[in-house]
């Protein structure tokens, strides 16, 4: 027998009695993921980006630089993100380990060095997460904030509290969609996402997921966690725009009859983008991990033609190098 889901509340569409769901429904069909793992495997996908690895570094990558008292927003790769808003630090799904895995020796491998290592963090007061995955919340990386920063304020869905305390997080705020907390003058809103939970065999969608929205007096900036397209994310920004600036991923979408359900291709962040009013945006999800088909540089070429094809001319939708940021 299942355990009852503690947070279940009857009048919202996405909980269940035993965990938490999409409003959307799934477009996956049995035995969908042996299909896609025997075609790649067939394949021999995802192919080495143009140039082999080195070159992509080379293009893509710098050193993260926090000097200067500006509010910011830095790009360290893959999800995770820094925000600095009044002199205060906001770290953003930090997963910063050699593999997006629950083991050392196997899955999905680190391809592009870290923008910074946790010694070379600025002050970080708060972590938001927006779900449970390895490639979003990476149990070493966690234990070496801690050990930096043992006080540090930890945002986080439903149901992901737990997890978070016994691996030594002293304070931890759960959030379902559409809560809004204020912590140092800072409002962080909880925001919805399509996508899933799951770290074992026997925990699949007993967290919530989740994007976020960090408001100042000055400035609004949506990180909208993974996320499969929905035209359901429009209502974010209805809600809480207009944004300055956001943050859509752009990879880990091929192919897209498999991965749509839970990750955004290219030209699903340019209808967001578009929905959201043209924000400036700093492309997310990729550059780092193979997740999925598509090489390591083909994110930000398919971004290219997604706005092409939208007859997007002038746009603020520019691919950054990881180490990268933007000044608010």
């Amino acid at each position: 027998m299942t355990k009852k889901n503690p947070w279940y509340d009857a009048a919202k569409l996405h909980h269940t009695p035993e965990g938490f769901r999409n409003i959307e429904p799934g477009i996956r069909t049995p035995g969908a993921y042996k299909k896609w793992q025997d075609d790649r495997k067939r394949q021999g996908l995802p192919k080495a980006p143009q140039g082999g690895y080195p070159g992509f570094i080379e293009r893509w990558w710098q050193p993260a630089d926090f000097s200067g008292t500006e509010d910011a927003v830095w790009w360290l790769g893959h999800a995770c993100l820094v925000v600095r808003a009044a002199g205060r630090y906001i770290l953003i799904d930090p997963a910063l380990g050699k593999r997006a895995s629950p083991l050392p020796f196997i899955g999905p491998k680190r391809k592009t060095p870290v923008a910074v290592d946790i010694a070379g963090l600025p002050p970080i007061e708060m972590i938001l997460y927006s779900h449970n995955h390895y490639d979003h919340l990476d149990k070493g990386t966690l234990k070496k904030l801690l050990k930096r920063f043992p006080a540090v304020q930890v945002m986080a869905p439903l149901g992901m509290g737990t997890w978070l305390r016994k691996r030594g997080v002293r304070s931890v705020k759960q959030c379902d969609w559409w809560d809004s907390v204020d912590v140092h003058g800072i409002r962080l809103h909880s925001v919805p996402a399509r996508h899933w939970s799951q770290r074992t065999l026997k925990d699949h969608n007993r967290s919530l997921w989740c994007g976020w929205v960090v408001e100042t007096r000055d400035w609004r900036f949506y990180f909208s966690g993974d996320s499969g397209y929905t035209s359901g994310l429009a209502e974010i920004g209805t809600r809480l725009g207009p944004f300055d600036i956001a943050a859509l991923p752009i990879g880990a979408y091929a192919p897209e009859w498999f991965m749509g359900e839970s990750h955004m291709s290219p030209a699903g962040a340019v209808k967001v983008y578009q929905q959201l009013r043209c924000p400036q945006v700093i492309p997310i999800h990729w550059g780092v991990f193979e997740l999925a088909d598509e090489a390591l540089d083909e994110p930000p070429l398919e971004l290219a033609q997604a706005l092409l094809t939208a007859g997007v001319t002038d746009h603020r939708f520019h691919p950054l190098k990881i180490g990268g940021k933007i000044v608010l």
